[in-house]
């Protein structure tokens, strides 16, 4: 019910970059198997955390930050009666306080970039899901000419087990363990 009310505000918004079914299915089996926090950085129309609210055991609870202030009114009200889910209005570093997390959705190019901070955030065992990527057929990985160096350091990151994963045949994610 969550995710058909998202993916009707995504309709209704123009906002056609929600999360592919294949990765909200991956949120919500990688949710099932979490406690504590989990969170996505890059709300969006809340897509992405309707499927970890999904997946998410009882005691687990979401967070996740939207930047637009009137998205972000429009999906706390989605999730109005939902208790394990807590939508804030405001930057990607407003949930820092809810670290550590369990499990971390990132779905926001400029915030992935910032691994430093994101490993800081997680706990051990913790899982990142970083999302939106072209599947590159060379090492290092080639997008549009140029390596991809956030890629390239996710999968490089010593802190971190890392693998890329094709979603479909134009699309691929990165999980990363935090060690």
């Amino acid at each position: 019910m969550l995710v058909s009310s998202t993916l009707d505000l995504s309709r209704q918004r123009g906002f056609i970059t929600s999360i592919r079914n294949e990765t909200g299915r991956l949120l919500a089996s990688l949710a099932a198997s979490r406690t504590g926090t989990l969170a996505e950085l890059g709300t969006g129309c809340g897509v992405g955390s309707a499927w970890l609210s999904s997946g998410a055991p009882k005691g687990a609870h979401v967070v996740s930050a939207e930047l637009d202030p009137a998205l972000a009114e429009d999906v706390q009200k989605i999730f109005a009666n939902t208790d394990n889910v807590d939508v804030i209005a405001g930057d990607w570093s407003t949930l820092e306080k809810y670290a550590p997390f369990s499990l971390l959705f990132v779905d926001v190019r400029d915030v992935m970039e910032s691994i430093d901070v994101l490993a800081d955030l997680m706990e051990p065992g913790g899982i990142v899901v970083l999302d939106d990527f072209v599947p590159s057929a060379f090492w290092p990985p080639i997008v549009e000419g140029r390596v991809d160096t956030v890629r390239e350091r996710w999968l490089t990151d010593s802190r971190f087990a890392a693998v890329e994963m094709l979603i479909d045949v134009d699309a691929s994610l990165i999980m990363a363990t935090r060690r």
